[in-house]
């Protein structure tokens, strides 16, 4: 008897040791399911990330922008939390791609008006008279000859930015203001780094026309024009973050991007986005997965979707690492302050761009979620403006949720949801008042627990999600990146609308 009493006490000492894992420690953690992981969610933690990032950037010059001390700091802060919690496996990707930063003025016979730096224009000052090109500036031809040791100014349209700056350096410009063709201010990139461009800013459509008008009325004009801009090559870096425990096999991926725009720290856009998910990750840290799941926080977003592009290409050289990712989920914007509660159409019904197969099922998730928290939602364009783009491209069923940037909210969305009809969705979008103060925290919990949902639905499962299948992953990523081509293309002959999600590409 004591015998076997001896042994029981044994196995019973023995099974603890035998139920540790790398998720569950000592004590064998539950399966993550989302009513617990929710719950876990708490408007002080997400305060509290926010607020981090905050600090980081009044302490870095007020930005986070990518290649600056400000996202070095924030990468570094996403790591170690990461690292320190012994859940995951983190590491630092590192890239090197072209930064491009600076400011620009210009006054009008002592009255300084309201300008923005093209990205990639070189640096450059001039004074004088401003020379109004009646063409479009295309070509070197449609500038007047007066144009030659001058500051031009032209209309938006037709071509690109870059096309235009070095239609004018060859004219002999050297200053261009491009004013606006719709209301508003006026930013953009010139597309390429490193060529001969005239130094060149952006001006809003009243401004342009008002100063066409004293021209056309022979008013002496003297301008000031100058550009102060950096353009060179930094090192940048993603953080990846992939749970010890579940499938590594059948992996769910998760991702926002880490930078801001030079202009401000950029708490909405993307510290909402990556705040959620880091609050989502660890909190994830109390369960179990069966299925590994991966979090990306990308660097260079702002600058062309730049990190999660290098992320993806680093693994798109084996069809069977890219097998591995069942889903992408992407954030990019959760708390914006006129918010609507938007899900991309991956379905295609509201937009006709479908994602690949399988994103409408991510959409339905998010849509009864949002149905289930008794709030209305509103389908967002799946358009490849964000960090999703280089994951549909390779026919990675992807998602997400969208609270609006720059895109003016209706009165049908302000009846549905509260806000204010008839202004944009973020009025700091891209802009210095992006901080702390331009978060809606009722949308930002309530979003962060939408990421919890999904999440933990996906660790447990992807049984709702089509089994994969290479050939139909190739033709959703032929035709993602067909649309992408036919998009650049017919924004080099037409006026490119941007609305949706932050993200690069050429204006024009």
């Amino acid at each position: 008897m004591r015998t076997v009493a001896a042994s029981l006490a044994t196995l019973a000492l023995a099974v603890p040791a035998l139920a540790a894992t790398s998720q569950g420690g000592p004590t064998r953690k539950p399966y993550v399911c989302s009513d617990a992981l929710q719950h876990l969610i708490t408007e002080k933690d997400i305060r509290a990330g926010a607020q981090k990032l905050q600090d980081i950037a009044d302490s870095n010059s007020g930005t986070r922008v990518f290649g600056s001390t400000g996202h070095n700091a924030t990468v570094d802060f996403l790591y170690n939390t990461l690292k320190d919690t012994g859940y995951y496996d983190v590491y630092k990707q590192p890239f090197t791609e072209t930064y491009s930063a600076g400011t620009g003025s210009l006054s009008v016979n002592g009255n300084a008006l309201d300008v923005q730096i093209m990205t990639y224009t070189p640096a450059g000052s001039a004074t004088g008279p401003i020379i109004y090109a009646e063409g479009l500036g295309c070509s070197a031809a449609e500038y007047p000859a007066e144009a030659s040791g001058n500051i031009v100014l032209v209309s938006r349209g037709t071509c690109t930015f870059g096309q235009k700056a070095l239609s004018a350096k060859e004219a002999g410009a050297v200053g261009l203001v491009i004013y606006n063709n719709v209301a508003g201010s006026l930013s953009g990139t010139l597309g390429e780094a490193f060529k001969d461009y005239a130094p060149v800013v952006g001006l809003s459509k009243e401004d342009g026309e008002a100063l066409i008008a004293s021209i056309k009325t022979g008013e002496k004009i003297n301008a000031e024009f100058k550009v102060d801009a950096i353009t060179e090559p930094r090192v940048s870096f993603n953080v990846i973050a992939e749970t010890k425990g579940g499938d590594h096999n059948n992996v769910l991926v998760v991702g926002g991007h880490s930078d801001s725009v030079a202009a401000g720290p950029g708490i909405n856009d993307d510290g909402s986005g990556i705040i959620g998910i880091l609050t989502v990750a660890k909190a994830l840290t109390n369960f179990q997965v069966k299925n590994a799941v991966r979090f990306g926080f990308w660097s260079a977003e702002e600058f062309g979707l730049l990190g999660s592009e290098y992320y993806v290409k680093s693994l798109n050289g084996s069809e069977t690492e890219l097998a591995k990712i069942r889903a992408y989920l992407n954030f990019d914007m959760i708390a914006s302050p006129n918010y609507v509660y938007g899900i991309y159409d991956g379905d295609g019904s509201a937009f006709n761009l479908t994602g690949p197969q399988g994103s409408d099922v991510i959409e339905k998730d998010f849509e009864q979620f949002f149905s289930k928290n008794k709030v209305t939602s509103v389908p967002s364009e799946f358009s490849g403006r964000s960090d999703y783009a280089a994951f549909i491209e390779n026919g990675i069923p992807s998602g997400g949720i969208f609270t609006g940037a720059e895109g003016i909210k209706t009165e049908a969305e302000a009846a549905a949801v509260g806000g204010t009809a008839g202004i944009s969705y973020d009025v700091n979008y891209h802009q210095t008042g992006d901080t702390i103060n331009n978060i809606a925290w009722d949308a930002f919990l309530l979003n962060t627990k939408a990421i919890a949902n999904s999440v933990a639905k996906y660790a447990r499962s992807f049984k709702s999600l089509p089994a994969i299948n290479l050939m139909q992953r190739r033709w959703d990523g032929d035709v993602a990146q067909t649309l992408k081509r036919n998009k650049k293309r017919a924004n080099e002959a037409h006026v490119h609308s941007h609305s949706g999600p932050c993200g690069g590409g050429e204006e024009i």
